[in-house]
């Protein structure tokens, strides 16, 4: 598993250097020192003739901490308490984690060709020297500011090259003092404000210095093409499916003419077999050219998931000089699509369209992909196909982190999730509460960052970054709060009207404008365990932008990041007449990742108190498919009555924490998922606990008719009960009251519990819902399923080629349910999870004398082992299978 890991995350600096024809990535040998033990200055240091004697490796794209660890300097800060090891900076002084770091390459100057050199991201300040020469006149500062430098006249006669580059960390650092974003004052800065701790992550130890972010090298013509703008317009409603009425596509790009003469040459792209073109003039410096709009006849539209396929577009755009001769040029994706909003007075929340339908937002809330900020394309494409595959259509990025990177927003148009960006603010540091952790009042907070103006500069650069992606749908001001008032108003009334006018805005996350709150509070939360009744029949929030729930891994989960001797069940203490309120004793390493703060808060007891972490893990799993069933469910089957949408917090973790997750760090999936998963399904039929109503939600643009209702019970013997089957309809985008089964259900479940089975089943009799409860006693409690006969269900597995195995389990008549199987796909030596892997379905159960089939897809090894199955479940001990050829 591990060897897995490292493989992922260094994949990425291994990557081809080959960008595209036009670009080269610098993204192998890199040196690194700490400055305080570098006497040569910048234009020394950035000739190859000076030596860079007991300098080590860097990892670039990375941090100074990410160096550390690839040296073995320091330990994994995400285990245990090796965090605790590694010195903070706000102790060290930001001396001790600034440093330089040089690069060897080689270019030679070519006649009548420009060379750039970009620097995609740099945390946070820095000097830039090539072959002796400073390139920034001023120090180039803020996490979130692209640079380019022209290097064309500074490359070394014989292509030898050296580039130096001198990163300081933020200042203020901030003090980690335990509070949400530490005192506040990493705030001050242009950067992201996790950094310094909050209640789901440790501190940071170096901030995050470093280059952070890809460097390119690129060689152009005498013009270079920059910051394409492309705007798709879809009038009218459409259908998934059928012939379309056209689209417009808009299309416009900076061209920059760094030579001293005019250039004179034609924009163009080519699609559908038809030629763009504009021709121009160029005097040096920076001109926007508008291309014609162009009409695309029955277009291939985009849609979220659920919804239709996402179908992309690629066109080749380029500048062409008089003589023929191709200047630059960008490769562009794009899908063909328009998103809406407008108010919905019965919800009075905004409703959002694409393509002129209505969608039912079903979200989740992400916070970055690493802490550390090891990105790379392997590791987005998995995240984001976990968020597919929990059937959510949207993923908003809070805002104390960053606008995420283009290779992110890449898997999301790949995989159909609407975005929903923020920009860097959050109410707990930025002042919107009184907190006593926090260094400055509420009205010195309100004005952060230090530097206004960096702010906009790097808010423009961002959304020039990202704006041509299909799956970027919202903006907003910042995570519960609005920016200063000299930042909130021309981001919105002339930032983003003029470099893109295309997405709503909303000036913060839980804004009366995106949902208005008249309940009180916050306009978001509740961040813990809730009863499953709640869901249902509990008003809450009518677009509430951070609702979540508990996330405990199993204990493989467990045991990557916490050492054996502190895998301790937390031990849970009821209210009493005495001691009024309950309370929880929890080991000191879980509650160093979070743990304690969620809690399983009395939830785990009614299976039986656990006996020990792994007991507690595996009941934890039940309790988690449970919660984020329920929640999707409950507010699913209020959809565009209570509410137009609902963002689950949270839905990953960048670190190894325990709280608010469907996968762990490590990409392994918990029940949340799946839980998460069938609750969201598009066509769903459910069974409402509070008033036993079995309802049908149908989130896709279909009608359906003539489906069949299938309602069964099963005693924990196994026996069933067929308490209806009869035809019913369904429309698109609504909710359906079937039928109530709750004094049925009540008198069954009285004594010991009992398993509820609905499911739709089409005119084709295939099932498009299957939906399977486990009920408690009257009691509230689960006694039945401790008392559950032991079963061993017959398993097979056959490849269906490279990295696909189907997976068949089948539960013999006349015996109890095979309840609530993990099935796993494992090292054949090692029987650790393959990851990451992705699964059609999991934690299953399967009823006497019938079969559940799932299929399961994983990344192909490099060391030639076929890999083997592990199922193991509630009733059934673990069984290993070699899957058949």
């Amino acid at each position: 598993m591990k060897k897995y890991l490292v493989t992922l995350f260094l994949g990425f600096l291994s990557l081809s250097n080959s960008i595209a024809q036009n670009k080269v990535e610098l993204n192998t040998g890199w040196l690194c020192q700490q400055a305080g033990k570098v006497k040569d200055n910048g234009s020394s240091l950035s000739q190859t003739a000076t030596t860079l004697s007991g300098w080590m490796p860097a990892v670039v794209p990375g941090t100074v901490l990410t160096s550390l660890l690839h040296n073995k300097l320091i330990p994994d800060p995400f285990y245990g308490m090796n965090n605790e090891r590694i010195p903070d900076i706000y102790k060290t002084g930001r001396d001790y984690y600034t440093y330089w770091f040089v690069k060897d390459f080689e270019q030679k100057q070519e006649k009548g060709q420009q060379f750039w050199l970009s620097f995609r991201g740099i945390n946070y300040s820095c000097d830039v020297f090539l072959n002796g020469k400073k390139l920034n006149s001023s120090e180039h500062k803020g996490m979130f500011l692209r640079k380019t430098y022209n290097v064309s006249s500074l490359l070394a006669a014989n292509g030898k090259n050296r580039l130096a580059v001198i990163v300081y960390p933020p200042d203020p650092v901030g003090n980690p003092n335990g509070g949400q974003g530490g005192d506040g004052v990493i705030a001050r800065n242009v950067s992201h404000q996790y950094v310094a701790g909050w209640d789901w992550i440790q501190p940071i130890r170096d901030r995050n210095t470093g280059i952070w972010d890809k460097v390119y090298i690129e060689k152009t013509g005498s013009v270079k093409l920059k910051d394409p703008h492309l705007v798709t317009l879809v009038p009218g409603v459409r259908q998934p499916e059928g012939p379309q009425k056209p689209a417009t596509l808009k299309l416009s790009a900076t061209l920059e003419n760094s030579g001293s003469v005019p250039v004179k040459g034609a924009l163009e792209y080519e699609l559908n077999g038809r030629l763009v073109s504009k021709q121009v003039e160029l005097k040096p410096g920076n001109h926007e050219v508008s291309l014609p709009d162009f009409t695309i006849e029955n277009p291939r539209l985009w849609w979220p998931h659920m919804y239709g396929r996402q179908e992309l577009y690629n066109i080749k755009l380029r500048f062409v000089t008089r003589d023929k001769q191709e200047s630059d040029f960008e490769n562009i994706s794009f899908g063909v699509r328009e998103i809406q909003t407008s108010f919905n007075t019965k919800t009075e929340s905004r409703q959002v369209f694409v393509n002129g339908q209505k969608i039912f937002i079903k979200g989740g809330n992400w916070i970055i992909s690493d802490a550390m900020l090891r990105f790379s394309n392997e590791r987005y494409d998995a995240e984001i196909r976990h968020h597919r595959d929990m059937n959510l259509n949207l993923i908003r990025i809070w805002g104390g982190a960053l606008i995420e990177r283009p290779e992110f927003y890449e898997a999301c148009d790949k995989y159909g999730l609407l975005v929903f960006q923020d920009f860097w603010m959050s109410g707990d540091c930025n002042g919107r509460w009184l907190d006593p952790l926090k260094k400055e009042d509420q009205w010195t907070r309100r004005k952060y960052p230090d530097d206004h103006n960096l702010f906009l500069e790097s808010a423009a650069d961002m959304i020039k970054m990202v704006r041509n992606h299909p799956s970027l749908a919202m903006w907003c001001g910042g995570n519960e709060m609005t920016p200063p008032d000299d930042i909130l108003v021309p981001l919105r009334d002339s930032l983003l009207p003029s470099l893109d006018g295309t997405r709503w805005f909303v000036d913060y996350s839980n804004s009366d404008s995106m949902s208005r709150n008249t309940i009180w509070g916050n306009g978001d939360g509740p961040y813990t365990i809730q009863p499953i009744s709640k869901f249902w029949d509990y008003r809450t929030y009518p677009f509430n932008s951070e609702v979540g729930s508990v996330g405990v891994g199993d204990y493989e989960s467990l045991e990557r990041f916490i050492p054996q001797k502190n895998m301790i069940a937390p031990k849970y203490i009821p209210a009493t007449t005495k001691n009024p309120k309950a309370e929880e004793i929890v080991d000191s390493v879980w509650d160093y990742h979070k743990y304690k703060g969620v809690g399983y808060e009395g939830f785990i007891e009614p299976y039986g108190t656990a006996s020990d972490a792994r007991d507690f893990a595996k009941k934890a799993q039940l309790v988690n498919y449970d919660q984020y069933r329920a929640l999707m469910e409950g507010f699913s089957s209020h959809m565009n009555d209570w509410y137009t949408g609902v963002i689950i917090w949270k839905t990953q973790n960048p670190w190894t924490a325990m709280r608010g997750q469907m996968y762990d760090y490590y990409l392994d999936p918990n029940a949340c998922l799946y839980g998460l998963r069938k609750g969201s399904e598009a066509v769903h039929v459910a069974y409402n606990p509070v008033d036993g109503m079995v309802t049908g939600i149908n989130n896709s643009l279909k009608t359906y008719k003539n489906l069949m209702l299938q309602i069964k019970a099963y005693s924990m013997e196994g026996k069933d009960s067929l308490i209806t089957q009869v035809f019913m309809g369904l429309e698109a985008g609504g909710t359906k009251k079937f039928l109530p089964v709750k004094d049925f259900v009540d008198k069954m479940a009285a004594d010991k519990g009992m398993f509820l089975s609905v499911k739709l089943l089409d005119e084709n009799k295939e099932t498009i819902s299957d939906n399977f409860y486990w009920l408690a006693d009257k009691n509230g409690r689960y006694s039945g399923l401790n008392s559950l006969k032991k079963v061993k269900p017959v398993v097979t597995a056959k490849k269906l080629g490279a990295g696909k195995i189907q997976v068949t389990v089948s539960c013999p008549a006349n015996g109890a349910v095979s309840f609530f199987n993990r099935v796993s796909v494992v090292h054949p030596q090692t029987r650790k999870r393959i990851l990451p892997a992705f699964y059609s379905d999991n934690y299953i159960s399967v009823i006497p004398g019938e079969s559940r089939t799932l299929v399961v897809e994983y990344p192909e090894a490099n060391d030639n082992v076929s890999p083997i199955i592990s199922i193991n479940g509630w009733n059934t001990s673990e069984q290993f299978i070699i899957p058949n050829p």
